[in-house]
């Protein structure tokens, strides 16, 4: 081993740091040193720890996910140090996963195939049957191109002494994909050229080929893919968000999408576009509640029709999760000589299902020795949580119904024998720690059909002695795993990825749903200002913090009755101290619309749009309400705040999304919401007892006391400020801006039909701005404002019927009766 590099004293490595580093070959280890002391000079010239380093381009690529059980996502745990793989030692791994992965194909294609290995007895039936992955509707249906799987990652573990052992394989889902690509990413934007000066393998090619892979069995030239979601609230969502956005494929859920003459297409605003391969991240039993699991809510009925008639390309092909049973790597060795003719290149962890006399007594009397899994990942008597657990651990009562269970329902149980996981160096405080790891790799089919490994995978390092499940826990870390090469880098093949694409233009489709949610979260953005508008209104205005609505008790009273009117006030608030007032309208206590339920509105609307929005918008747009303090001061510095905050959302939207139907649909929530803002607030005011007051706390909420100030010398007046604020159609803030913005947004949008017609939202927008055409301001009364705000009601329900999914429409969205 080389001497550890003399820039790491604050960072002392001991000889035992970690197994794999110990036992690395000279020049691997030597290329540990060297990344260890650049990461040290890079923290130390920008005044950070290592840690601080990477966290914060974690933070700015918006890299989070979720903890089971968890409402809030976290920031993604990425440590410094990677995990440093030799390209010889590599190579071994890699014919190994080929090899596996081959013999998987082979496995699944014939249990829904020929069924020989049953017949001949190489595999019992009951290992099959048993498991409820087993479709039993795909017995005899074979995928387009022959390939039932395209992406495949498998749970790896090195010995002490280097030796490589499969402990898991993951067929259903490829968790932990997204976060390779992240880790990546992280690690070469926090450290520049350091990567490539060590000659690590990049992973651009292995993503460019897993899409063209996916693509390869599709009936059309030029097909269209999609990444099926369960949606935001599954504790790999942002994985999955962050995947579509870097492939370049839209991402969908369930009831985005419909099936049509066994066809799968999507419900987008230009009306339904075919799918012609899904990556899908959900299970097969929620596939198709017709066919499958009838609760499910996740899938799409007939989905079944699209893959049976060779319609729809599927990765990977349902029900070959059957083979990440623990019970099938008890038959995986043998099956590999059966099919390949060759031992495992990598082994698996040595397996007894206990469904054979023999191996079920042989796991009773070495039970101290082994762990005690479910044979098929479901939880039975004895097993809480469906979790292995170690037999040595078990006493008394918990050993004794243990052994009955086995003894009734042998067949549930599996031995697996226990693995000593090899340590890793990691930076922790005060300097390198060994701690235990797993790899998991991850191999797909390329253009041509043939298998590729990624150069690298996802390590998860333990926060303790082990890891007890398969996905990220409470303290767990995660580091990228580079493979290295003594020279520099192998030239990659040329794929799609590096090749120049046609030039097109546009933000490509946009489903219904997501169309939806853009119109909803701007609808949420804008309510929420609006209501911190009326807040700052009350607590002092922008201008003079001993303003109008400060003095005047009947003002004052009439801004806390419009808030009683937006449901961010109880019925009783009304009359209570300002501060008081305005303490529950920030915080929320229940109310739908407060500024802490909007603003959690907001942000779960925008879960579901993560692979729309920038990192820095939506940094800014989930962020969370601080506390609310109790002292006016401190309640008028958040509320400034919080107008930063909202500015700063709009200038976003402004300048950095692409003209789309996608910004569009976000523009016309924004703008109806504000138009229907300022209807309901110049009406509020009117009825205010001091005319010259009320008009100057109007300008004050519509942000256009400087404008009026440019304009005119004299105090405000009724027809000069109705004007700025109902008629200008220059002023940014006035309602007329606002119907002519909506007018041209639902103009642009591309229509159903080809007769030239306009449609129900076009006839409704134009309906609204066509009320105020050739109107002075002392034409504007009650009832014109009372009817613009009926039809700008009409005309959300118009964009509803027209754009959104129906059975979305009806749920009354927010809350409050602002929210049409």
């Amino acid at each position: 081993m080389p001497p550890v590099d003399s820039r790491l004293r604050h960072y002392p490595v001991d000889v035992d740091a970690g197994d794999l580093f110990r036992h690395a070959p000279h020049s691997v280890a030597e290329k540990w040193s060297n990344v260890a002391g650049a990461l040290f000079d890079l923290a130390v010239g920008a005044g950070l720890t290592p840690h601080e380093l990477l966290a914060r381009q974690v933070q700015e690529m918006g890299f989070s996910f979720r903890i089971a059980g968890d409402m809030e996502e976290r920031s993604w745990p990425l440590t410094p140090m990677p995990l440093i793989i030799g390209a010889a030692e590599w190579e071994t791994v890699e014919r190994g996963l080929i090899q596996r992965a081959e013999v998987l194909e082979q496995v699944i294609a014939d249990i829904y195939g020929a069924q020989r290995l049953v017949a001949e007895g190489h595999l019992p039936a009951a290992v099959v049957t048993g498991s409820r992955w087993f479709a039993r509707d795909m017995v005899g249906l074979k995928p387009g191109g022959d390939h039932y799987l395209h992406v495949y990652a498998v749970d790896l573990a090195r010995g002490p002494r280097g030796q490589w052992r499969v402990l898991a394989d993951r067929l259903r889902l490829a968790n932990g994909i997204g976060y390779a690509l992240e880790n990546r990413l992280a690690l070469s934007r926090g450290t520049g050229s350091l990567l490539s000066g060590i000659h690590v393998r990049r992973l651009a090619g292995f993503f460019a080929g897993l899409r063209e892979g996916i693509a390869r069995g599709s009936e059309r030239a030029s097909p269209r893919i999609a990444l099926l979601t369960p949606g935001r609230f599954n504790q790999s969502y942002p994985e999955q968000a962050h995947l579509a956005r870097y492939l370049g494929i839209p991402l969908v859920e369930g009831r985005d999408l419909t099936v049509m003459d066994s066809r799968l297409y999507v419900r987008t605003i230009a009306g339904p576009k075919r799918i012609d391969a899904i990556w899908r991240w959900i299970d097969t039993n929620a596939l198709d509640p017709l066919r499958f699991d009838s609760r499910s809510r996740l899938g799409v009925p007939d989905l079944f029709d699209a893959w049976a008639h060779g319609r729809l390309a599927m990765a990977n092909w349902p029900g070959v999760e059957l083979l990440e049973s623990p019970a099938f790597a008890a038959f995986l060795p043998a099956l590999c000589q059966r099919l390949t003719g060759q031992a495992p290149i990598l082994p698996n962890v040595a397996t007894w299902w206990c469904g054979q006399p023999h191996e079920a007594a042989l796991v009773r009397d070495r039970l101290d020795d082994l762990l005690i899994s479910p044979a098929f990942s479901d939880e039975v008597e004895g097993l809480e949580g469906a979790h292995a657990v170690a037999g040595a651990d078990l006493s008394g009562a918990a050993r004794t119904r243990l052994l009955d269970a086995m003894a009734r329902r042998p067949m549930d149980f599996c031995g697996q024998e226990i693995v000593n996981l090899s340590t890793t160096p990691v930076l922790s405080g005060e300097g390198f720690e060994p701690r235990p790891f797993t790899l998991r790799a991850f191999v797909a089919r390329g253009g041509d059909g043939q298998w590729m490994v990624m150069p690298g995978g996802f390590a998860r390092i333990a926060s303790d002695g082990g890891l007890r499940s398969s996905l990220m826990g409470e303290g767990d870390l995660s580091a990228d795993v580079c493979i290295v090469d003594e020279e520099a880098g192998r030239v990659q093949l040329p794929t799609l990825f590096h090749a120049d694409p046609p030039i097109r233009r546009g933000g490509g489709i946009l489903a219904s749903q997501a169309a939806d949610n853009l119109f909803w979260f701007g609808r949420y953005l804008e309510r929420a200002e609006a209501t911190v508008r009326v807040l700052r209104s009350m607590l002092g205005s922008s201008i003079d913090l001993d303003s109008v609505a400060v003095r005047d008790t009947g003002v004052r009273e009439l801004l806390a009755e419009l808030l009683f009117l937006w449901d961010a006030l109880p019925t009783e608030m009304p009359d209570r101290a300002v501060p008081e007032i305005c303490r529950v309208a920030l915080n929320g206590s229940g109310r739908p619309g407060s500024v802490g339920s909007l603003l959690a509105a907001l942000r779960d609307t925008g879960l579901a749009l993560r692979d729309r929005f920038a990192s820095d918008f939506w940094r800014l747009a989930s962020r969370p309400l601080p506390d609310v303090p109790a002292d006016r001061s401190e309640q008028q510095r958040l509320v400034r705040d919080l107008i930063e905050q909202f500015s700063a959302l709009a200038g976003l939207i402004a300048e950095d999304m692409v003209r789309s139907p996608a910004w569009r649909f976000l523009e016309i929530g924004r703008r109806l919401e504000r138009a229907l803002a300022i209807c309901r607030m110049v009406q509020q005011m009117q009825r205010a007892p001091g005319e010259s007051d009320a008009l100057s706390v109007m300008l004050d909420l519509c942000d256009s006391q400087i404008t009026y100030r440019s304009r005119y010398l004299a105090r405000p007046s009724r027809n000069a400020v109705f004007d700025l604020l109902l008629l200008d159609p220059d002023n940014p803030r006035s309602l007329m801006f606002q119907l002519n913005r909506l007018n041209a947004h639902i103009e642009a949008l591309p229509p159903l039909a080809d007769d030239g017609l306009p449609e129900a939202p076009l006839r409704a927008s134009r309906a609204a701005r066509a009320a105020f055409a050739g109107l002075t301001a002392g034409d504007v009364g009650e009832a014109l404002l009372s009817e613009t705000d009926e039809r700008l009601r009409a005309l959300s329900e118009a964009v509803s019927l027209r754009y959104f999914l129906p059975i979305e429409r009806a749920d009354g969205k927010g809350g409050g009766q602002f929210l049409a």
